[in-house]
């Protein structure tokens, strides 16, 4: 288990390039396998999630060539589908949480599919009924078998176009589906759809292949199958996750900051949402300058009432960038109320801020009150841990801005979202070193 000694106390002052989105690359490139054809994709993340998904692909069968420091490609022409039956097939793909979004592409593809129980991030129940009920409704069966190693197995030897209402907007559940959809034989409707910037991606990269899709960017995306699909070459979006992180991370630390090549237009409320701590920033063309601040202060609603600030499906706030949004306020001016509806377990970390010094108070397993320092008194370094991906960030963030030493243990987790970041925050003047 490898850790970060964080000095504090450091006030950075550069440029970052943000690495490129996660969550869309596990759904791109799960994608791939919908074609024998070449796909080449641009701006894939270095990072722990997206590399297993590569070396899982390979294992299946599929020609993986990297073509520049960022790109691949990728053609999935001799698929070994024997490879879903072996014991290392089950021990990589349980690993990753990203893996049940093969399941669409072999379904489209090959009519049927095998995967074992995902893993990913320990934030509460993350449950996989909207992908399996939307593959029902499209003519597949499935099969969970307890005694044969925990496999969910799925026959799509005839799949057939329907009009679905899922019951919740899952981004990854979205996704399974329409990418199951885009071969199956008619007409089909996903209502309810996520309809997230990585969904937007992903359809394009579809269309671009010779799938039928409309109504992207709205709930109600209708998909019109075809026989097969082809090859293309996509440029994926940078990580908005990571760009509301470096928001926070400059204000924290009283840091001058630009983040390059954002696709301003793509980021939704999220900068809106910083603004209301007391965050200033400015747009300059396609990059965000953040001067150092030595105070902001959180807006109160029109009527006085406390801020609160909820993650919703999109175009609501993500819920990826809650532990952000609570450790900046921190060292605020003022009160702030977290609502994180989505999972129950991850507010679970304040602990560890509160040790530190934070004024927090848990509310329960979704809410928390934040009472902002104002940087009357600093943050002390201590040794904690980092418990997922998100909120190992934000324990970063509080560490970076403390007064002492602090150590974060079981930094897998941050490597699983984040490149390279602590080579790339040393590069503008932290002091970070990984044990």
């Amino acid at each position: 288990m490898a850790s970060f000694q964080i000095t504090g106390g450091r006030k950075l002052k550069g440029e970052l390039i943000p690495q490129g989105a996660k969550n869309e690359a596990l759904q791109i490139l799960c994608a791939v396998l919908l074609t024998k054809e070449p796909i080449t994709i641009h701006n894939i993340p270095g990072i722990r999630d997206v590399n297993q998904l590569i070396e899982l692909l390979g294992d299946l069968g599929v020609w993986v060539t990297r073509t520049g420091e960022s790109s691949y490609r990728f053609q999935a022409s001799d698929v070994n589908l024997d490879y879903l039956e072996t014991d290392t097939y089950k021990r990589k793909a349980s690993a990753l949480r990203g893996s049940v979004m093969l399941l669409g592409p072999m379904l489209a593809r090959f009519k049927k599919g095998r995967i074992p129980r995902p893993g990913g991030d320990k934030i509460g129940r993350r449950r996989l009924d909207t992908h399996f009920l939307g593959f029902e409704k499209l003519g597949a069966q499935f099969n969970y078998d307890a005694n044969d190693g925990g496999y969910y197995k799925v026959d799509a030897s005839n799949l057939r176009g329907t009009y679905m209402l899922l019951d919740e907007a899952s981004v990854t559940g979205t996704a399974n589906i329409l990418m199951a959809a885009v071969m199956a034989e008619g007409t089909t409707q996903i209502y309810n759809a996520a309809c997230e910037p990585y969904l937007q991606q992903l359809s394009k990269m579809l269309n671009s292949m010779g799938a039928k899709i409309t109504g992207v960017g709205s709930n109600l995306l209708t998909i019109e199958g075809v026989s097969e699909l082809h090859g293309t070459e996509h440029t994926m979006l940078p990580d908005m996750i990571e760009i509301g992180s470096f928001i926070g991370l400059a204000a924290m630390t009283q840091s001058e900051i630009t983040i390059k090549n954002c696709r301003i237009p793509e980021l939704g409320i999220i900068p809106d949402q910083f603004k209301r701590l007391g965050i200033q920033m400015e747009f300059r063309g396609d990059d965000i300058f953040i001067p150092a601040q030595e105070h902001y202060q959180i807006e109160s609603f029109l009527d006085g009432g406390m801020m609160t600030v909820a993650d919703s499906p999109w175009p609501g706030f993500t819920p990826d960038l809650l532990s952000i949004v609570l450790v900046t306020a921190v060292q605020a001016q003022g009160t702030l109320l977290i609502h994180q509806k989505m999972f129950e377990s991850r507010l679970f970390f304040v602990d560890k801020l509160i040790d530190m010094g934070a004024q927090i108070i848990l509310c329960d397993p979704h809410r928390a009150t934040v009472v902002g320092l104002n940087r009357q008194l600093p943050l002390k370094g201590i040794r904690m841990s980092s418990p997922d991906i998100r909120a190992g960030v934000a324990l970063l963030i509080a560490a970076m801005s403390a007064k002492g030493t602090s150590i974060i243990d079981n930094i897998e987790q941050i490597d699983r979202g984040y490149q390279h970041i602590d080579t790339r925050l040393n590069a503008i003047g932290a002091e970070i070193i990984r044990l």
